[in-house]
């Protein structure tokens, strides 16, 4: 079976046009985190007098009610109107949209699922990370983390053209079987889930310093925008949450990975690299969630677990690909 060179060239061009749509979007995210963006919404007035100061209410209804200023936790935008974190949250998923007909172009051209090498991993990687993110926002309001999260998918697509870019071509024996989308599908998913998770630790490490800072009466680090997130306690229970649900999906990973190695193999396990490093992930997420479970680790010690369990999946991502060969060889660079 050919290769439509007209789609894989359209494929190409989506992904430019997708890399166009979240650098705006990075800028615009960026924008609202340096609370250039924002401007206090025409119903609330802030009237600081210190410790007691209170919001004043003026919008048609309100009477001049009064709340205490502390009601606001950190982080909550709700007085303020967000125009600029509305039109990045817009552009992106204009990027998503462009991102996802790229990689159905690329599928379309071969007449397969996009995951035959590392150019295809990260862009089909990198658009599930963007959906997931999009999605989590219609739970919580996880707008400020946009910068953190489009800033590595731009990223990772950048290196795919730069770095990973492969000719569109059919798939070597090995990965045709249906447990290919089973795998890779879960795979994803898990990894995306990661990815936001780590980018809520870095920013607890970071808010945890500045808090103990300002209980030790010291001046806080730069980073004007800190003031505007959450906590460090309520970033490190939002990562939890977001590992617990992908930890189990790894599992499962692992678990296809190993019934697709026996049917294809021979063996459920080979000691592959790519199998260990795998493997390496697991037990690095399950050492984080036990330490969590059992042992009452939180915060700082557990996010320095949690960063490493995420170095571990960033190198099977890339750097095992890269630096070893094995029975996943097929899935490396061009």
């Amino acid at each position: 079976m050919g290769v439509n060179e007209n789609l894989a060239h359209l494929s190409n061009n989506l992904i430019y046009s997708a890399m166009a749509a979240y650098a705006v979007a990075l800028i615009a995210f960026a924008i609202d985190l340096s609370g250039r963006g924002r401007v206090a919404s025409p119903g609330v007035r802030q009237q600081e007098f210190g410790e007691g100061s209170v919001l004043t209410l003026n919008g048609p209804g309100a009477g001049g009610t009064e709340l205490p200023r502390t009601s606001l936790a950190a982080g909550d935008t709700s007085s303020e109107k967000r125009q600029t974190v509305a039109i990045a949250v817009m552009v992106t998923w204009v990027a998503l949209a462009l991102h996802i007909g790229a990689v159905v172009c690329r599928g379309l051209s071969v007449d397969r699922v996009p995951w035959g090498n590392m150019y295809e991993f990260s862009i089909s990687g990198s658009v599930v990370v963007t959906a997931v993110y999009l999605i989590a926002l219609w739970r919580a309001d996880l707008r400020f983390l946009g910068t953190f999260v489009i800033g590595p998918v731009l990223l990772t697509l950048g290196l795919a053209i730069a770095v990973f870019y492969t000719d569109a071509a059919q798939l070597v024996p090995a990965l045709q079987s249906t447990w290919l989308v089973v795998h890779v599908s879960v795979a994803f998913v898990a990894s995306a889930l990661f990815v936001l998770g780590f980018s809520l630790t870095v920013l607890q490490l970071v808010q945890d310093r500045r808090e103990a800072l300002a209980a030790a009466g010291k001046p806080p680090l730069r980073g004007a925008f800190m003031e505007k997130l959450p906590s460090a306690g309520v970033l490190d229970r939002t990562s939890y949450r977001l590992y617990a649900v992908a930890f189990p999906l790894w599992t499962f990973t692992l678990i296809a990975g190993a019934i697709w190695a026996e049917k294809s193999w021979g063996r459920y396990w080979n000691w592959d690299p790519k199998e260990i490093w795998s493997f390496v992930i697991w037990v690095a997420y399950a050492s984080y969630l036990h330490a969590r479970a059992t042992r009452g680790w939180d915060g700082r010690r557990a996010a320095y677990l949690a960063c490493v369990a995420f170095f571990c999946l960033m190198f099977n991502w890339f750097g095992v690909n890269i630096f070893f060969s094995g029975l996943h060889s097929y899935a490396g660079v061009g």
